[in-house]
């Protein structure tokens, strides 16, 4: 499966566009988190700890969009964006979506 932010994909062409397809999760944090987070908040540097979970959501939602478009018969997503939201307190959703299409 090609998965790009562009619009087009260089050396192939779009043969059929299945439309919007999407992949989300939604993850809490965790009270060991928040500890490691309030010390390195202390002392400043990266939260290894959210950032994996980040990354590890990310990747989550990528795959679920990716079936989205394999049950419709896609190749390829176009268009890929990603955006994150705040669910509730300490929940966050991260979204993607892009275009499934089907490219020779």
């Amino acid at each position: 499966m090609i998965i790009t932010t562009t619009n087009q994909i260089s050396g192939k062409n779009i043969v059929e566009v299945f439309g919007v397809v999407k992949g989300n999760t939604a993850r809490a944090r965790s009270v060991g988190r928040d500890i490691l987070a309030f010390g390195k908040n202390i002392v400043g540097g990266e939260v290894l700890e959210y950032t994996k979970l980040i990354a590890e959501s990310r990747e989550q939602a990528i795959d679920r969009m990716k079936e989205s478009a394999e049950r419709l018969g896609a190749n390829a997503i176009v268009g890929v964006r990603f955006t994150s939201s705040t669910v509730a307190g300490g929940i966050s959703e991260i979204l993607v979506y892009g275009t499934a299409v089907k490219v020779e």
